[in-house]
């Protein structure tokens, strides 16, 4: 007789998903040499459509912001699968900003993209 067996996990209120509008999610590629955490700001490679930490610099289109990572990706020897955000409504206190990134410089463009930054007020 099969057994019967039960998934269970964990959830940790982090407050980075901070409203009601409705949140889209994409599955893709995480670049290798990076070690990212839930919440950062990522930017997309124009040529191979992999992401990255988006950072102002850089020159391969993944200086413009694309998306917010959903889950924690430790790709630091290797490519790997992600989730991130392609819509939503994020705390902008909780959200991770690569050099040269700031709420101020991403906010309209992220809107733009229907990922809505907003102050969530302490209790």
């Amino acid at each position: 007789m099969a057994e019967n067996f039960v998934s269970t996990s964990t959830i940790s209120r982090d407050n980075l998903v901070s409203g009601n509008f409705p949140l889209v999610t994409e599955n893709g590629t995480v670049l290798a040499g990076q070690n990212l955490t839930r919440g950062t700001l990522l930017g997309k490679i124009e040529l191979s459509g992999k992401v990255v930490k988006s950072l102002a610099a850089a020159d391969d289109g993944s200086q413009h912001p694309y998306a917010i990572l959903a889950r924690d990706v430790d790709a630091s020897l290797e490519d790997r699968g992600g989730e991130w955000y392609l819509a939503g409504q994020f705390n902008q206190e909780k959200v991770i900003f690569g050099t040269g990134h700031t709420v101020a410089s991403t906010k309209a463009a992220l809107r733009d993209l229907s990922i809505f930054l907003e102050a969530v007020s302490k209790e």
